[in-house]
């Protein structure tokens, strides 16, 4: 299987610039070329309206299921030509048609989310109503309606699910309850979790037990898993994260595992780098992870 870039220009607060630069600022970095694999340009997509719809409780709702459906063809396809798609975002919005186009050609799939957050809140939950803040929560079939239907139902479950990095103490205390009940087997390892157990440890079990649980599973990186000095061009900065060598011992050995089924990449913000040195890293770190072999060698 070969892998093939792909971007999705969103950015889920529903005005233009943010995040929906950064698949330019992220080829501009030499990324796709770097990696000597195809690329498919950008899907014609783009997130409007600052508005909470009153049905879904989304900002920008209408865009949102249209991209939705959108990026869902587009990686099935690929998938079923028998290419990994490296989808160059965007913001976590586009995680939903990413797992519904693996499911729609392939079957179970899994997910591990390398995110600051658990992303598990629903439209009337959600403190933003942003599309960024409910992508798990609609591959569950908990998320909005509209936007379940839009992804085919659920895409995925808990138990086929890990997270690796989530640490927002807020989100924390709201989602506790579900944790505890619909997503109890759903696997929420923090930075201090990952570091106790050992980076590439955890991220080799991980990948394992999604190997296992649903034979394929999809990797999103979203940069906020990074600590908010290290990695401050994005929208939702928090201490306590992961350092740039930290992300690169669990991104390899996901990336390494046969089970991967594509990458995405969401929440850099390239107006908040104006150098570009943050985004130069961020693909430094993926394009070392997707030239690791299987595991031991490389």
């Amino acid at each position: 299987m070969s892998w093939v870039a792909i971007g999705v220009p969103i950015d889920s607060v529903g005005r233009a610039g943010g995040t929906e630069h950064a698949p330019t600022a992220l080829r501009e970095a030499g990324l796709v070329e770097r990696l000597g694999i195809a690329d498919r340009g950008d899907l014609d997509v783009r997130i409007r309206g600052e508005e909470r719809d009153p049905e879904t409780g989304i900002v920008g709702s209408p865009d949102i299921l249209a991209m939705t459906g959108v990026v869902r063809e587009a990686i099935r396809e690929l998938v079923a030509a028998g290419e990994r798609p490296l989808v160059l975002g965007g913001c976590c919005s586009l995680v939903p048609g990413a797992l519904a186009g693996v499911r729609d050609a392939a079957g179970a799939v899994g997910i591990a989310n390398v995110d600051g957050h658990v992303d598990v809140y629903d439209g009337e939950a959600s403190p933003t109503g942003e599309g960024a803040d409910m992508p798990l929560a609609v591959a569950f079939g908990l998320g909005p309606a509209g936007w379940v239907d839009a992804s085919g139902g659920p895409s995925t479950d808990p138990g086929k699910a890990v997270i690796l990095g989530a640490r927002d103490p807020e989100e924390a205390e709201d989602i506790a309850p579900l944790l505890a009940g619909e997503l109890a087997d759903l696997v929420v390892l923090s930075p201090g979790d990952l570091r106790s157990r050992g980076l590439r440890s955890s991220a080799e079990q991980a990948a394992d037990r999604l190997a296992e649980r649903a034979g394929r599973f999809w990797i999103h990186l979203d940069v906020d898993v990074l600590d908010e000095q290290a990695m401050p061009a994005t929208d939702y900065l928090m201490p306590g994260g992961l350092e740039w060598d930290e992300l690169a011992e669990v991104l390899g050995p996901l990336c390494a595992s046969p089970g991967v089924a594509g990458l995405s990449i969401g929440c850099v913000n390239p107006e908040k780098d104006p150098d570009g040195s943050l985004i130069r890293r961020t693909s430094d770190v993926v394009v070392a992870a997707l030239q690791t072999g299987p595991r031991g060698t490389s």
